[in-house]
């Protein structure tokens, strides 16, 4: 069964820096891209960052170069790197996955990590 999991939420000041982790399991992790995703209460979920099966990344035009998104195949997991943290970045992070089934595809969610920015 595909499993992920989400670590590395907390509390941070703003203008701190965090790193969250997502281990994969339940399917071949190098073959395919990774995500992650975030929703502030009373707001709908939004794409962070995304990074191919080859490394290749993208990042929500708002977040302007704060985010780092990457993966280690060896383990299993991908990385978001947080910096620059303002309170509007408090949301419960999801780590996604997109998985070829025998026919089409299935999306993938984590448990969900918090993180919360504040003073």
């Amino acid at each position: 069964q595909v499993q992920l999991v989400e670590s590395g939420g907390g509390l941070v000041q703003p203008g701190g820096s965090l790193k969250l982790s997502c281990a994969a399991s339940g399917f071949t992790f190098s073959s395919y891209p990774m995500s992650w995703y975030r929703q502030a209460p009373g707001k709908e979920r939004e794409l962070v960052a995304a990074i191919t099966s080859a490394g290749g990344t993208n990042y929500a035009d708002s977040l302007k170069g704060r985010f780092t998104i990457s993966r280690d195949n060896a383990k299993n997991t991908v990385y978001l790197k947080m910096s620059s943290l303002k309170p509007e970045d408090t949301a419960v992070y999801y780590c996604n996955a997109k998985i070829k089934l025998v026919v089409g595809f299935r999306t993938y969610w984590g448990q969900g990590t918090q993180v919360t920015v504040s003073s």
